[in-house]
C-alpha cells in the first residue's frame, strides 16, 4: 500500500470521536494484529488462507464486526467458515453466505477488558472474506494485541488445514463447513508454544503431484506453484482481484521456524514408483531453494507421516541432498506417527481430533528442541 493510500485510509477509519463511544474501525495494522497472509484491497482486509484474521483488544461494552463475503457466499456451496473468539472462548461458528454480514460478538453493561479474535477456519482454495469493518463501543477504541516473542510459518495439505475434521466418519466428503484449523496439529502447535504464525495450505495438494486417483500426475495442484502469492482461490477478493496474482510480501511475516508437510497427495501419484519417488526428492530440494530464497535465516523442519509416511525416506534423502548441494545445514526431517484407526477418522479418512492432538504432542518438543525454546 502505497504512502497516500495509507493516508486516504487512516481518514476513514474513525467514524466518531473519541468522546463518544461508539467508533468503527478499519482493519488495518494501527489497530489490529494481523495473522497470516491477508491483502487490503478496497478499504477491506481479505482473508483467503487457513488460519488468516486479526486479533484486537479494548476496554468497552459492545462489539460487532462486519465480514464481506465474495461471490462464493451466494452459491451453495464452498462457502466461508469462521471463527470468531472473544477472551479465548468461541464465540461465532459461522458460513459466511451473505455478501456483507454484521456480528454481535460481546455485549456487556459494564465496561470490561476484551480480547477478540477473528480466524477464517476454512482454507483458501474454494472461498475468500474480508473484514469490512469492527465498531466497539469504547471511548479509546481498540488496539494490535502484542507480538508473541516467537515466528511459525507452517507449509502444507489438508492436514494443516483441518480437512474435514468435524465430519462424522470417514465416509463423509468434503466441506468447508467441517473444516477448521484451529483443530488441526499446527493450530494447537502454535497455541502450545504461543508462537504467532502464518499458514499456506491447499487441500490435495503436493510437490510434484496433487492428489490423484488415477495414477496421472496432477500438475494444477502443486504448492510451489503459490507459495510466493498471498493465496490461491476460486474465491476473489471483492469479486474481483484473484488472490494468486497477487504476491506475498515476505518482509510482512519473517518466521524463526518453518514446517512443511508435504508429500502426503504426491504419494497417491509416486507409490512404489522408485523413479518418481527420486523426482519427488529431487523437485522437494528445488522448494527448499524456494523457500530458503525467500526466508534467508529461518529453520526449517520438513515433516511427513500422519495419512501414510512411505515417502519419508526420500523427504530425508531430499534434506540431505540439499545441505550437501547447498552447505545449508538450518534444517532438519521429522517423521509424524501414521494416523491409528482406533483414533477415528475425518471426512474421506482424514486425521480426527484426537489424532491431531497426538501430532502436535510430538512436533512440540521437537520443536522446542531444534530451536532451543523454553
Amino acid at each position: 500500500m502505497s504512502t497516500e493510500e495509507t493516508k486516504r485510509t487512516d481518514l476513514s477509519i474513525t467514524a466518531t470521536n473519541k468522546e463518544e463511544a461508539t467508533q468503527t474501525f478499519k482493519a488495518t495494522e494501527k489497530h489490529v494484529k494481523i495473522i497470516g497472509r491477508t491483502y487490503y484491497y478496497n478499504d477491506v482486509l481479505w482473508l483467503a488462507l487457513s488460519g488468516g484474521g486479526v486479533e484486537f483488544s479494548f476496554i468497552g461494552k459492545k462489539a460487532e464486526v462486519t465480514i464481506k463475503g465474495d461471490p462464493v457466499a451466494l452459491s451453495d456451496n464452498n462457502q466461508a467458515r469462521i471463527g470468531i473468539y472473544v477472551n479465548g472462548k468461541r464465540v461465532i461458528d459461522d458460513m459466511v453466505n451473505k455478501t456483507l454480514k454484521t456480528y454481535t460478538l460481546f455485549e456487556s453493561e459494564s465496561e470490561q477488558d476484551v480480547t477478540v479474535r477473528i480466524i477464517k477456519l476454512s482454507e483458501a482454495a474454494m472461498s475468500t472474506i474480508g473484514i469490512h469493518g469492527i465498531t466497539v463501543d469504547s471511548k479509546e477504541g481498540i488496539k494490535p494485541t502484542s507480538d508473541n516473542v516467537h515466528k511459525i510459518e507452517f507449509v502444507g495439505d489438508s492436514i494443516t488445514c483441518g480437512y474435514g475434521v468435524d465430519g462424522e466418519n470417514e465416509q463423509h466428503s468434503f466441506s468447508t463447513s467441517t473444516e477448521d484449523v484451529t483443530k488441526a496439529y499446527a493450530y494447537k502447535a502454535v497455541q502450545e508454544l504461543q508462537a504467532d504464525y502464518s499458514m499456506v495450505s491447499y487441500s490435495g495438494y503436493g510437490i510434484i503431484s496433487g492428489f490423484t486417483h488415477n495414477d496421472q500426475k496432477l500438475t494444477s495442484q502443486l504448492l510451489p506453484d503459490y507459495y510466493e502469492k498471498v493465496g490461491k482461490s476460486d474465491g476473489k477478493f471483492d469479486g474481483v482481484l484473484e488472490p494468486q496474482s497477487v504476491s506475498w510480501d515476505f518482509n510482512k511475516f519473517i518466521p524463526d521456524l518453518i514446517v512443511i508437510n508435504l508429500g502426503t497427495n504426491d504419494d497417491s501419484y509416486t507409490k512404489d514408483d522408485a523413479d518418481k519417488q527420486a523426482e519427488y526428492a529431487e523437485q522437494y530440494i528445488e522448494f527448499l531453494k524456494m523457500v530458503r530464497r525467500n526466508n534467508a535465516n529461518a529453520t526449517i523442519l520438513c515433516t511427513l507421516g500422519i495419512m501414510g509416511d512411505r515417502l519419508y525416506p526420500f523427504l530425508e534423502q531430499a534434506v540431505n541432498d540439499y545441505t550437501k548441494e547447498t552447505g545449508d545445514a538450518n534444517l532438519a526431517a521429522m517423521k509424524f506417527d501414521v494416523q491409528l484407526t482406533a483414533d477415528g477418522y475425518g471426512a474421506d479418512w482424514h486425521p480426527s481430533v484426537t489424532t491431531h492432538s497426538k501430532a502436535a504432542e510430538k512436533l512440540i518438543p521437537q520443536i522446542k528442541g531444534l530451536m532451543k525454546w523454553e
